[in-house]
């Protein structure tokens, strides 16, 4: 019974917390108005927006509902690149990606940080470019919810 117990732990040991590598930030503005802020700021900070993925109209196309939920793609090309060289995994998670959704009359934005993606692919020497997407994400998802 002790092993069992034991072989129980580990498993459930190994596998990840939810939702402990993501951020969330409650936003005062609708999911559209902070959409809209967090592309502006993304363009202005020089970096490109490549796509945003409005989950909510998927949603609709098959007679379904979801509350306003829209992933925004983004990224630059001078902070990801050293990632991915120094492993090409990452690629699977770069772009960056934020969610902004409502949730239940507040609107959140929810990403997940450059630290865990970075300890799942095994980046290593890349520490300057992580810091500065870190820094990006936060000063981002702050001039999103700015009043």
């Amino acid at each position: 019974m002790r092993l069992v117990i034991a072989a129980l732990a580990l498993c459930l040991a190994a596998l990840p917390a939810r939702g402990a590598d993501l951020v969330e930030t409650a936003s005062p503005h609708s999911v559209a108005e902070t959409v809209a802020k967090l592309t502006a700021a993304v363009e202005k900070a020089g970096a490109k927006v490549f796509a945003t993925i409005d989950h909510a109209a998927g949603a609709r196309s098959i007679d379904a509902s979801l509350p306003d939920t829209v992933l925004v793609i983004f990224g630059n090309p001078r902070i990801g690149t050293p990632i991915i060289a120094a492993s090409p995994s990452a690629g699977l998670d770069l772009p960056l990606r934020v969610l902004v959704r409502d949730d239940d009359g507040q609107t959140r934005l929810i990403y997940e940080t450059p630290a865990s993606m970075a300890a799942r692919h095994g980046v290593t020497g890349a520490d300057k470019p992580l810091a500065k997407m870190e820094g990006a994400l936060t000063n981002l998802v702050a001039a999103a919810v700015r009043e």
